[in-house]
C-alpha cells in the first residue's frame, strides 16, 4: 500500500530549468519582433538616450545596442536567471507598474531558444562584462572592453525548437513586424533616438526630440494635415491626459489598421480604445477605412493593469467607460477644430463688394439668394423658391447643418446674405471658376486650387437638416396629392407597427388600411422626388432589428444610416448642371454649417491643391 502511494505521488515532477524556460519562451518570444521588443524595452528601462537596432539574415541575426546605465558582472549573470529583475521589489508594486519590463522572464526566455551574447559596462567601470549563452546554457563570461551601455546579440533563434521555427512567416512579414515594433516604441519615447538597420540599410533614423507631431510624421512618413488631440491634465480625474495626432480620415489606409495606441508610454493593443477613436470619427470615415495615427493616453498606474498578457500587449482599465468616453470626446473635439480651421482657411473675413444698383445681374442674384435663409437656426427650414435641379433646388433645400452634438449657432454668429453685385462669380475671397463634369465645383483662392464635390457637400447639409428635424420630431413633410397604398409582408407590417413613431419622426405619414395594407399620405419634403414606396421599404428594412441607443450618439446607428441614405437620395446628383447662383449658394451654406468637410458616409467634400502641387503636375517646379 505504501509503495503504491509513493509511486502515485511521483507522477508529478518539477520541470528542468531549461524546459521551463522554453515554455516561458513560447509565451514571450513568438517571432524575431518579440525579441526586438523585449530587448529595446530593457534599453529604455535602463535610461538609454539612443537605441541602435540591427537586423540581418531576415531576422536570423538581431542586435540591440544602447547607451544606458549598463550592468556589472553580477547583474549580467543574474539577468539570465528566471524571475530576476531590477524593476520591482515586492507584490505591492504590481498594482502600479511604471517600467516596461518587470517579470524577469524575457532575457532567460530568449536565451533558452537562441545563441545570445551580452556585453555591458556601467559608467564608473573601466571594463565591461561579456557573457555567452547557448540555448540557455552559460558557456563563458569574462571582462571585455566596450562602450558604456549594453549590447545584446541574438543568433540562431529557435534553433533548438524547429517546430516553432517552421511556424514563422515569410522573411518580408517578419521584417514588417520588426519595423512595427520599433516604430511603436519610438512613438512612446519621443526623447530617445532610434536607429533601425535591416540588411545594412537604414530604415529608420530618429534623433531625440520631444516634438510629438514631428515624430508622428516621421514614423508615418506623412506630410499632410493632422488632427491634434490635446487634453491637458485633469486634477480631479485619474485620467491625466489624452494626446496625439490622427491622419485625416480620408488619408488613412483602407483595410490595414494604422492606429498606434500608447498607454503610459507602453504600446498596446486595445479593442476598447480603437472603438472609441472610431466612434469619435463617426460620420467621417468611409466604409472599409480605419483610423490612423498615434493616441497617447496618460493615466494613473493604479487605474490600469498591464500584468494581463505574457507579452504585455494588452491592458485592463479599472474604469473603461470613463476612458472610452474621454477618448471619444477628444477625437470629436479634434474634428470640430479641424472644421473651424478649414472654414477659416476657405471663408475667413470675406471681402464682399458693395452693391451696384444699376446691375441687373446683381439684382437677380440678390433676389435668388434671399429666397433661402442663411442664418443658422434651430427651427426646420421651410421649403420655398424656384427649383433649378432635379433633386431639389440648392436655393430652397440646402439647410443649416446641425450635426451630432452640434446644436448651436454658427461660431461667428448669424451668417449674413452675401452681396455678389459687382463680382457674381466670387464668394468672398473664393473665385468661382466653374463646374467640371457637372459634378465638381472649381474654385481658386490665394494660390490654392479647390475642388468641391457638389453631391457630397449638398448631402452633408441635407443630413444635418434631417438629423435636426428627427431630434425635434419636426421633419418637414410634403403631403401627397394622391396617397399611395402599399402591401407589406407580415414582417414589414410588424416592423411598421413597432416603429411607427420612428417612421413618423423621419417625415413619413403612414396609416393602416386593413391587414397588411398601409397608405402613405406624406413624405419628407426633401424626398418629394423619391418614390414613396421604395423609401418606406428601405426605412423598414433598416429598422427591422433591435435598435440600441449608444452612449454619446444623438441617434442610434440604424436611424443615422437611414438619415444618411435619405440625404444621399435628395442631394444634387452628378450630371446636374448648376447655375452660378446655386454654386454660390452652396458655398454660403458650407460656410454656415458647423460640419461640411465630409459627407455622412465619410467621403471628403473637397480637395485643396497648392500652386506648387499644380506646378509639379506639369513639371514646372516653380519656374
Amino acid at each position: 500500500m505504501q509503495n503504491q502511494r509513493s509511486h502515485s505521488l511521483s507522477r508529478i515532477r518539477i520541470l528542468a530549468e531549461h524546459v521551463a524556460n522554453q515554455i516561458a519562451a513560447g509565451e514571450v518570444v513568438e517571432r524575431p519582433a518579440s525579441v526586438i521588443k523585449e530587448l529595446v524595452e530593457n534599453s529604455l528601462d535602463a535610461n538609454a538616450s539612443f537605441v541602435d537596432i540591427e537586423v540581418r539574415q531576415s531576422g536570423g541575426f538581431l542586435r540591440v545596442t544602447d547607451d544606458g546605465d549598463g550592468m556589472n558582472s553580477d547583474d549580467v549573470l543574474l539577468c539570465i536567471e528566471r524571475h530576476a529583475t531590477s524593476k520591482i521589489r515586492d507584490e505591492r508594486e504590481l498594482s502600479a507598474i511604471t517600467t516596461l519590463g518587470f517579470r524577469g522572464e524575457a532575457i532567460p526566455s530568449i536565451a533558452s531558444v537562441s545563441w545570445m551574447t551580452i556585453l555591458s559596462r556601467q559608467r564608473d567601470e573601466e571594463l565591461g562584462t561579456r557573457a555567452e549563452i547557448r540555448y540557455g546554457v552559460l558557456r563563458g563570461v569574462h571582462q571585455d572592453g566596450c562602450p558604456r551601455g549594453t549590447t545584446v546579440e541574438v543568433r540562431h533563434l529557435f534553433g533548438n525548437v524547429p517546430a516553432r521555427k517552421k511556424f514563422l512567416k515569410s522573411d518580408r512579414t517578419e521584417i514588417f513586424h520588426i519595423e512595427e515594433v520599433v516604430r511603436n516604441l519610438s512613438l512612446a519615447h519621443l526623447h530617445i533616438g532610434f536607429s533601425l538597420k535591416i540588411e545594412g540599410r537604414t530604415v529608420l533614423s530618429l534623433l531625440p526630440d520631444n516634438d510629438m507631431e514631428q515624430r508622428v510624421r516621421e514614423v508615418f512618413r506623412y506630410q499632410g494635415s493632422l488632427l491634434q488631440l490635446g487634453l491637458q491634465q485633469r486634477e480631479s480625474e485619474p485620467i491625466i491626459g489624452v494626446e496625439g495626432y490622427l491622419l485625416l480620415p480620408e488619408t488613412a489606409p483602407a483595410g490595414r489598421a494604422q492606429l498606434r495606441l500608447l498607454v503610459n508610454g507602453r504600446p498596446v493593443q486595445d479593442t476598447m480604445l480603437r472603438h472609441a477613436v472610431n466612434e469619435g470619427l463617426q460620420g467621417f470615415l468611409m466604409k472599409g477605412y480605419r483610423p490612423a495615427g498615434a493616441l497617447f493616453l496618460s493615466i494613473s498606474p493604479h487605474e490600469v493593469d498591464i500584468n494581463v498578457h505574457p507579452a504585455k500587449r494588452e491592458v485592463r482599465f479599472r474604469r473603461p467607460d470613463a476612458v472610452h468616453r474621454l477618448v471619444v470626446e477628444q477625437v470629436r473635439q479634434a474634428m470640430n477644430e479641424y472644421q473651424q480651421q478649414l472654414r477659416s482657411s476657405l471663408f475667413h473675413e470675406p471681402r464682399l463688394p458693395q452693391q451696384d444698383p444699376s446691375s441687373d445681374r446683381a439684382e437677380s442674384l440678390q433676389t435668388s439668394l434671399s429666397s433661402f435663409p442663411l442664418m443658422t437656426t434651430a427651427e426646420p427650414v421651410a421649403l420655398q423658391g424656384k427649383e433649378h435641379v432635379a433633386a431639389g433646388s440648392l436655393l430652397a433645400a440646402v439647410p443649416p447643418d446641425m450635426g451630432p452634438d452640434r446644436q448651436q449657432d454658427h461660431p461667428g454668429g448669424p451668417v449674413e446674405t452675401p452681396d455678389f453685385s459687382m463680382q457674381p462669380n466670387r464668394y468672398g475671397e473664393l473665385a468661382l471658376i466653374g463646374q467640371l463634369f457637372s459634378l465638381y465645383l472649381l474654385c481658386e483662392k490665394e494660390g490654392q486650387f479647390i475642388v468641391i464635390d457638389q453631391h457630397a457637400a449638398h448631402e452633408r447639409l441635407l443630413y444635418g437638416q434631417l438629423l435636426q428635424g428627427f431630434l425635434a420630431a419636426r421633419v418637414p413633410q410634403q403631403s401627397l396629392l394622391f396617397p399611395v397604398t402599399v402591401e407589406l409582408t407580415p414582417t414589414q407590417a410588424e416592423t411598421l407597427e413597432r416603429r411607427v413613431e420612428e417612421v413618423t419622426a423621419l417625415g413619413l405619414q403612414v396609416e393602416p388600411f386593413g391587414e397588411n395594407t398601409w397608405v402613405i399620405k406624406g413624405v419628407p419634403s426633401l424626398m418629394r422626388h423619391v418614390e414613396p414606396i421604395g423609401l418606406l421599404l428601405e426605412i423598414l428594412d433598416a429598422l427591422r432589428g433591435s435598435i440600441q441607443q449608444e452612449s454619446g450618439r444623438p441617434v442610434p446607428q440604424a436611424i443615422d444610416d437611414v438619415l444618411a441614405s435619405m440625404a444621399c437620395k435628395a442631394a444634387v446628383k452628378a450630371g446636374n448642371r448648376l447655375q452660378p447662383v446655386e454654386m454660390l449658394a452652396l458655398l454660403a451654406r458650407m460656410e454656415g454649417s458647423p460640419v461640411f468637410s465630409h459627407c455622412p458616409h465619410g467621403r471628403p467634400v473637397m480637395k485643396i491643391f497648392t500652386a506648387q502641387e499644380v506646378e509639379r503636375w506639369f513639371h514646372r517646379h516653380g519656374g
